[in-house]
């Protein structure tokens, strides 16, 4: 029979199908599973309405076959077939969509689709087999019709269709692979783990059984015991598990159900913390199955790490990390959504990012928020492990898009505090504070133990107040962003002024100190900003605050990450002039001895850097200096 061309602009659209629209080849088995199982829904829909289909639903099956010495691999249903006629404008004219129009029509009849999951909607997909196969062959019997038909392709040159012979209705694909080329390993395609790999990572969830034969290594029967033989045998297995976890009703899943699902879909031997399941059914249609991790992942604060949910569209993946789906301050969550309803590109890799997904990622969003914070409400401490783990992740939320973020996460943030054995919220926080306090105070510092020792938080304790400990690199960043929690605005105790009355420093501070301040000033010259007088220093003689904007915590930050931007904190050297070191520094300046006085300044400035938790440019000078006034 003469070969017929394509009844598009055969060769410029068949090329685009085979080489540009797919990323990855190994998306052809998918598309060919999704059009048997297309099949199958369209006679398993026919069968509810006529006696004579003499199928029932769990008659449907899909069959892949390998065979490497032929290099052919088949895919075998038992589904509604093709006509001649169907053959031409379904497999003759490219994107060309028979399932599309199923639905199309089931629409117009106002019949209801929602059981029968009608995947495709290009009519492309079909050709991606070409980019693993150089033929492909289609033997095909319509249900209703007796004459089967054959179509036949090598790509571009066009097809030919003839009468064929077939026992029942259904349909054949076999492709013959292509012969390996200089970076091209077609032969992978045969193989019965990369068959079996590539099923469950894309059609897991297809709701008919897809056969295929597996090797099994078994012991001979009769072999003896005491020297067992084995051999290979093959077994036709059901590779795919049909019904998705996330289908199934919240009360008929059980706990170690979701646990074993989360461990085998995303590699954790560690239980999720948290398994949040979702249906919902509106203007937007979805069903989602999320899980908080009991754990860090180990490679979480690296590049290779992708956040994102597992997208799926009627049970087959279309996305294994859809990003859009979660803020980044929610990266840690993992998960599937499945949904009919969002715009798929034509090759179904990629989503048009259309109101849909966005509506999708909305409501995701605000369930995890609820979850969290009924976790916070309920299992306070389950909640501290959380936080533990991925607060982090939440004080970022707060900072990034100028504190966009604040108001849906300000309550799920946890702070160290001066006062309290556990970790407490800002609410719980303004909760204990006298009516006569003014400001949230923290301090930020390297640990728990160098924050509560502190010389400039011992005011604030004297007060009876509360200060919340700052020990990671975020969360001074925060405070810029929150501004304020409850109109209370947040106050550095290292820093900014406390707005609290220092009665010993305010009588000490009454003479004229301005000789000594000035000395210390001509000493240290550019190392310090200013010296003045503290209003916070109770017992400790020395203190440094930082000025301009960027904190000693920040400075620190900014030369870890970005040192070529010489980031640098404006230092103020605090003195305690009710403490005998002042005293001792004012009398020696008194005395005349300036050498004595500057010895006194340095040792003073030193002590202030160790405090704050900065480096001293000269050690050893610090440590002679020391040792000098022992003498």
């Amino acid at each position: 029979m003469a070969k017929k061309q394509f009844k598009a602009e055969s060769k410029r659209l068949l090329d685009l199908m085979i080489n540009s629209i797919y990323t990855h080849k190994e998306i052809f088995l998918r598309e060919l599973i999704s059009n048997a199982s297309d099949a199958e829904d369209k006679l398993c829909y026919l069968a509810l309405t006529d006696d004579q289909v003499g199928l029932s639903r769990g008659d449907f099956k899909i069959e892949i076959k390998a065979d490497p010495e032929a290099r052919t691999l088949t895919i075998t249903d038992n589904g509604i077939g093709m006509s001649k006629e169907d053959l031409e404008n379904n497999l003759g004219v490219i994107a060309s969509s028979g399932s599309y129009r199923f639905r199309q029509e089931m629409a117009e009849k106002d019949e209801k689709t929602e059981d029968v999951d009608i995947i495709g909607q290009f009519g492309v997909g079909f050709y991606s087999a070409f980019m693993v196969a150089d033929t492909i062959t289609v033997t095909t019997k319509k249900y209703g019709e007796e004459q089967a038909w054959q179509w036949k392709s090598s790509g571009v040159d066009g097809y030919t269709i003839t009468e064929a012979e077939r026992d029942g209705v259904g349909t054949d694909i076999v492709m013959h692979i292509k012969e390996d080329a200089e970076g091209e390993d077609y032969s992978v395609f045969l193989k019965e783990y990369k068959l079996t790999e590539l099923i469950r990572k894309y059609s897991d969830y297809i709701r008919y059984p897809i056969r295929m034969a597996v090797t099994k290594h078994q012991r001979k029967e009769g072999s003896p015991d005491d020297k067992p033989e084995y051999e290979d045998v093959k077994e036709v297995e059901t590779i795919n598990s049909m019904v998705p976890l996330w289908q199934r009703r919240k009360g008929e899943v059980t706990d170690e159900e979701y646990n074993k699902f989360y461990q085998e879909k995303f590699f954790d031997y560690v239980a999720p913390q948290r398994t949040i399941p979702i249906s919902v059914e509106g203007t937007v249609t979805y069903k989602a199955l999320l899980f908080i991790p009991g754990k860090t992942p180990y490679d979480f604060y690296t590049k290779d790490y992708k956040k994102g949910l597992q997208l799926y569209s009627g049970g087959v993946l279309i996305m294994e990390n859809c990003a859009d789906l979660l803020p980044d301050y929610l990266r840690f969550v993992k998960g599937v959504v499945d949904t009919p309803d969002v715009s798929l590109n034509i090759s179904r890799e990629m989503l048009q990012h259309d109101r849909q997904l966005k509506v999708i990622a909305a409501n995701l969003k605000k369930k995890i928020l609820a979850e969290l914070a009924k976790m916070l409400r309920e299992d306070r401490t389950g909640y501290e492990a959380f936080f533990k783990n991925f607060g982090l992740d939440l004080k970022y939320g707060v900072i990034q898009n100028y504190g966009a973020n604040k108001d849906e996460l300000q309550d799920l943030l946890l702070f160290h505090s001066s006062t309290e054995e556990t970790l407490t919220t800002l609410s719980e926080y303004t909760s204990r504070m006298p009516e006569s306090q003014k400001y949230i105070y923290y301090a930020a510092g390297a640990s728990l133990t160098a924050i509560d020792s502190l010389p400039q938080t011992e005011l604030v304790k004297a007060n009876h107040m509360e200060i919340l400990y700052f020990t990671e690199q975020a969360d001074e960043f925060l405070t810029e962003a929150l501004r304020t929690y409850g109109e209370k605005p947040f106050r550095s105790v290292l820093n900014d002024d406390l707005g609290l009355e220092n009665k010993e420093a305010e009588e000490s501070g009454e003479g004229d100190h301005s000789a000594v301040l000035d000395f210390v000033k001509e000493t240290l010259g550019d190392q310090i900003k200013e010296a003045r007088l503290s209003k916070k220093l109770v017992n400790h003689p020395v203190c440094l605050t930082a000025e301009g904007g960027v904190s000693f915590e920040m400075e620190k930050y900014m030369q870890a990450v970005q040192p070529e931007m010489g980031v640098k904190a404006e230092r103020v050297l605090e003195l305690n002039a009710s403490h005998s070191a002042f005293k001792a520094l004012e009398a020696a300046l008194d005395a005349g001895d300036k050498d004595k006085a500057a010895d006194y300044i340095r040792i003073f400035f030193a002590q202030a850097q160790l405090i704050a938790g900065l480096p001293l440019e000269n050690p050893s000078e610090y440590a002679d200096l020391v040792c000098k006034l022992m003498k």
